[in-house]
């Protein structure tokens, strides 16, 4: 036993054991969250205690501890501020509120409650839109500035209202409007009508109008939603489980948008999620909800409660003898790759998040090894507003190819940032201009479109239509739908170092090319911060070390990590120079 952990009072830690007595690996995750909870870290005696009450090797659980960004085996505050410092909270003022706030902490001796506070600089908050954000504790704020000169500490969450535009809001029709709380408004609201509709169909009947929707993943793999659907379905016999996991482990620099869908209408995520569970023959469920996002948790953990004594989960949902369907709320604890299915499962299974390798695929040996519907959240909340409106309705919006809506996320030097919902077909300078144009009358340097993960593209692409197909003719992919911004200030040197120390740091270091490549790049594009040039030979090596990456790596982090590095020196031959 540590010095440290035989000074702690382990009465809670044993109360705590009794509540996981007899669980299994996959509850591992959820009790070293709650032990953390009770002081702040994870000492060797809880580490001991949670290995004993689980069965799980001590080592595994080191191994855990120490994957995770915000599990801690060593002494911590207990409330720690985690203040973004990615491109678009950097150029908001990010480190000068981390400087004040460090003042504040120490100098003028403000203390949040129960003890001193630390200061972490974190990747992205999926608060873009309220750049600079921050975390206090469990408590969320943006636009940090006023707030710190006022000595406005701690701070509270539902104080970020979310900011929501477009033209026609089908996905997003109950955000600010309806309270993300209560059962009874959301019903009011025409909650659980996709659900009735649903169940006027026979499952294969409802996936065959899934597949008329033409709605593909919104999370950056663009697979349609019927047809994974139907793999899972028919993957094994009717006897065997399978189950059905959203994956809101939004992690990626400049997207936020399932952030608002969680925060504001959860009921959404768990009515489309019991229609997926229907289509697809699932009992169980999971939304495993990133670490960074605990309004989310709190609000989708409620949902769940509420529809589950409302009879919109459990035995017999709605009086339909035999569907039966529950789901279990998940928190992540830092770690941008479980954003990547399979390490999704590894997570829910208690290990470390490493992706596996493909095939075999998750529709047929996903979580448990068993069949597994993975599906973003925006995905899920764009097939209720597509069942509720009716398919006709639906698909006479946007494109053939691309049909309805879908959700953009617009931060950066734009006026008004924040998540549009828009008809796809809409051009990028148009959703610029919905977004109020640049401040000051600035100029258009680049675009990021697709998040960290996606391409830059110039003042000479603002015409391009925001749809699949002309995704794939202009090879810019849509990803997660994050457009950032940035005008003729900005030194993009700066930015692309950013993205690259984004990727080195949430790399799992699984397989070599993108262990090495993302630490490789970074320390390239790092020498080139401040308008320094870079050596031939260290152009050449980013080019050699993309392309390694892009065609070795074993999951998506690596396959896209050098995508905004190349498109940068592709469009900008003299950045470096």
């Amino acid at each position: 036993m540590t010095e440290e952990s035989s000074t702690i009072d382990l009465q809670p830690l044993h109360l705590l054991a009794e509540s996981y007595r007899g669980r299994s690996r996959d509850a591992l995750m959820p009790f070293l969250q709650d032990a953390q909870a009770l002081y702040g870290w994870l000492p060797g005696e809880a580490q001991k205690t949670v290995a004993e009450t689980l069965r799980v090797p001590l080592a595994d659980i080191h191994g855990v501890i120490e994957f995770y960004s915000m599990l801690y085996n060593r002494p911590t505050s207990k409330e720690i501020i985690r203040v973004c410092n990615d491109p678009v909270c950097q150029l908001a003022g990010a480190e000068a509120v981390i400087e004040k706030i460090s003042e504040q902490l120490g100098a003028s001796g403000i203390h949040i409650e129960r003890s001193q506070s630390n200061v972490e600089r974190v990747s992205c908050l999926g608060l873009c839109e309220h750049a600079p954000a921050a975390l206090f504790g469990e408590d969320a704020k943006g636009d940090l500035s006023s707030a710190l000169a006022d000595n406005h500490l701690p701070l509270d969450a539902s104080s970020l209202p979310s900011k929501v535009y477009g033209d026609r809001l089908l996905i997003l029709d109950r955000v600010g409007k309806v309270n993300p709380r209560s059962l009874v408004e959301y019903l009011e609201s025409d909650g659980y009508t996709a659900l009735h509709k649903a169940l006027d169909h026979e499952p294969s009947d409802l996936i065959d109008l899934v597949n008329q929707t033409g709605i593909l993943g919104r999370g950056g793999a663009m697979f349609p939603v019927g047809r994974k659907w139907i793999f899972t379905r028919d993957a094994t016999s009717a006897t065997q489980e399978r189950y059905i996991l959203v994956n809101g482990d939004e992690s990626e620099p400049g997207a936020f948008k399932d952030r608002v869908i969680m925060e504001d209408d959860p009921f959404a995520i768990i009515e489309a999620a019991t229609i997926g569970a229907y289509a697809i023959g699932a009992k169980k469920g999971w939304i495993f909800v990133r670490g960074e996002y605990p309004l989310a948790y709190r609000r989708l953990a409620n949902a769940a409660d509420k529809a589950r004594e409302g009879g919109y989960l459990g035995d017999d949902i709605l009086g339909v003898k035999g569907f039966n369907f529950d789901i279990e709320i998940r928190r992540g604890a830092g770690a941008y790759i479980c954003g990547e299915e399979t390490a999704l499962f590894e997570a829910i299974e208690g290990k470390r998040g490493f992706p596996r390798k493909k095939p075999p695929f998750p529709v047929t040996h996903g979580l448990f090894q068993r069949p597994t519907a993975v599906n973003n959240v925006e995905t899920l909340a764009a097939l209720l507003a597509a069942i509720k409106i009716g398919v006709e309705k639906w698909r006479a919006i946007g494109t053939e190819q691309s049909p309805g809506t879908k959700l953009f996320c617009m931060s950066g030097h734009v006026e008004r940032p924040g998540v549009y919902e828009m008809p796809f077909g809409i051009t990028i300078r148009e959703m610029i201009k919905r977004a109020g144009g640049l401040p000051n009358g600035a100029e258009i340097k680049a675009i990021l479109v697709g998040g960290a993960a996606g391409v830059f593209i110039g003042p000479d692409k603002l015409d391009m239509q925001l749809t699949y197909e002309h995704s794939r003719q202009y090879g810019v992919p849509l990803g997660s739908g994050a457009l950032m911004v940035f005008d003729d200030s900005v030194d993009l040197r700066q930015v692309v170092f950013q993205i690259s120390r984004f990727f080195s740091h949430e790399s799992c270091g699984k397989c070599f090319p993108c262990q090495l490549g993302t630490q490789r790049q970074m320390e390239i594009l790092e020498r080139g911060v401040g308008r320094k040039t870079l050596a031939a030979e260290d152009l050449v090596a980013l080019e050699d070390i993309g392309m390694a990456m892009t065609q070795t790596s074993l999951c998506g982090l690596g396959q896209t990590a050098a995508s905004a590095t190349l498109s940068a020196l592709e469009l900008w031959p003299d950045l470096y120079r």
